[in-house]
């Protein structure tokens, strides 16, 4: 492989739209409406690709899927370095094209139940 790339997700803010339209750009996560493009680009920060806008409920990683991002790079021998939005894009773990973070799994925040006695 050659020199890694870097991988990320950005929400372009657009104008809300009426009817049923409006649902589909809506982003909850920025809490706004817009579309979602990913970028690629070298360790300098020039850009290589640049994907094709999604509505802005799509999440990174499945807008990662549906242009088969991973293919392309396999394709172009490249690696990739992503954030934590790309955990689990990569089946392949004995040869990885996307690296991301480590994400810990969530604590168990089940609340403790006092027993109450009945006197």
């Amino acid at each position: 492989m050659t020199d890694p790339v870097l991988i990320d997700g950005t929400l372009i803010r657009t104008r809300r739209r009426t009817g049923k339209d409006n649902r589909r750009n809506y982003s909850g996560k920025h809490k706004a409406h817009g579309l979602l493009f990913l970028a690629l680009t070298d360790d300098r920060g020039r850009l290589l690709w640049l994907s094709a806008a999604r509505p802005g409920r799509s999440s990174e990683i499945t807008t990662a899927r549906y242009n088969h991002l991973v293919e392309r790079l396999r394709a172009h021998e490249l690696g990739a370095v992503g954030d934590l939005g790309f955990t689990g894009l990569d089946d392949d773990p004995d040869n990885p094209v996307v690296i991301t973070g480590y994400k810990a799994p969530a604590p168990n925040r089940s609340p403790r139940r006092r027993s109450r006695s009945t006197s």
